[in-house]
């Protein structure tokens, strides 16, 4: 192949925007040209900052249409499988956001169809596209924490009222019969959950032995907006991840390497990584990412190693599997949370502190004495769900 790439984008508008600022940029760079954009509701100009290319709401018809050898897919979640397979049966290449699937059966029909298709296939986790996740694998090769006892991850952000209302699907679980499973550790935090198995050297469905959920929820939505899974793996590093959208003071997201003889913290939005060793001083380092459109890009031209192909998130997707399976998440009752009018958000006080804890533990809610998570209080607290 030869670039520019012709490329279609479905999905313009949300987190769409973005995309199409990273394919114009592309552009501009002679690797891709925007060649179409699926959108069920066509684009103005003055939305799309210019003349929108060839429009519809048929991804197959447009794709046929442009010749698009590229497919970027940022549609919502439940919606990814049937048009990542409308592409593949087409011989074309996919971007497809996170989550890739809101279910196992959904990923398993999608990796299906992207294999006997021969098409590339990246799936949209930016965060491992960052230098920093082979350059603290090699550290953890290297001893430089010693071995390495589990996997901690902490997400604590905020959304307000507006974020559930800003699409139908939004804190969904299932909507018109389909799954959706728009949760915390599923949609906005999902890449804390794909960093951390990652680091664990468990990103594949079969590194996975058992899920443990604890779900919970402060807003009236559906799905689970404060909630922690702890993860089994073959390798029998277990990996932790605790996330709120209700956080009192938001901060950056992280992934903490717990060794016998120090830890690691990646800050995986800001590339940022700090080593922590007994018998010496902290050491920072910053790292570069590669933009996982590009890669595709490289990929499909020069043969260059594709950095987030399906199998990668396997293990990704059966925590979604065993989040899905896991009984509703349980309403938070009144004294847990409040309301700050001016944000118009609501918050769970003490939040921040328990979700830093169970990174730092590897310990789950309900073990970390919150008093909504105790056995007396209604709760989905759902153990062992075996992923086999």
């Amino acid at each position: 192949m030869t670039t520019p790439l012709p490329v279609v984008l479905a999905g313009a508008r949300g987190h769409g925007r973005w995309h199409v600022e990273n394919i114009r940029r592309l552009q501009r760079q002679g690797l891709v040209r925007l060649a179409g954009v699926c959108e069920t509701t066509p684009l103005a100009a003055a939305e799309f900052g210019g003349e929108p290319p060839a429009q519809s709401a048929d991804l197959g018809a447009l794709l046929d249409a442009t010749g698009a050898r590229v497919a970027v897919v940022s549609t919502p979640i439940h919606t990814h499988a049937d048009l990542a397979v409308t592409a593949a049966r087409r011989g074309v290449h996919l971007l497809l956001e996170k989550p890739p699937a809101p279910s196992w059966a959904e990923f398993h029909r999608m990796a299906e169809a992207v294999a006997e298709a021969g098409v590339a296939c990246q799936i949209g986790f930016q965060s491992l596209g960052s230098r920093a996740v082979p350059a603290i694998r090699e550290l953890i090769a290297d001893g430089a924490i010693g071995t390495v006892t589990g996997i901690g991850a902490a997400g604590a952000w905020a959304r307000d009222e507006a974020y559930y209302r800003r699409a139908p699907w939004a804190g969904r679980r299932r909507m018109n019969g389909a799954d959706v499973v728009d949760g915390a550790l599923t949609n906005p935090l999902a890449h804390a959950v794909a960093t951390a198995l990652a680091l664990g050297g468990a990103d594949r469905a079969e590194d996975v032995t058992a899920v443990e959920t604890e779900l919970w929820r402060a807003n009236a939505i559906e799905s689970d907006d404060t909630s922690c899974v702890r993860v089994s793996t073959a390798g029998g590093v277990p990996v932790t991840v605790a996330a709120t959208l209700c956080a009192e003071r938001p901060r950056e997201p992280y992934v903490l390497v717990h060794g016998s003889q120090g830890r690691i913290t990646l800050w995986y939005k800001q590339d940022r990584v700090l080593l922590q060793r007994a018998d010496q001083g902290p050491r920072e380092f910053g790292h570069d990412r590669t933009d996982l459109l590009e890669n595709l890009v490289a990929h499909l031209t020069t043969d260059a190693e594709l950095l987030v192909p399906p199998h990668t998130t396997g293990a990704f997707m059966r925590v979604v599997e065993a989040i899905r399976l896991a009984p509703d998440p349980a309403r938070l009752p009144g004294s847990a949370w409040r309301l700050l009018p001016d944000e118009n958000r609501r918050v769970v006080p003490g939040v921040d502190e328990l979700v830093a804890e169970a990174a730092d533990t590897l310990a789950l809610y309900s073990e970390l004495n919150a008093p909504w998570a105790q056995p007396s209080t209604p709760r989905d607290h759902h153990r062992g769900v075996s992923t086999r």
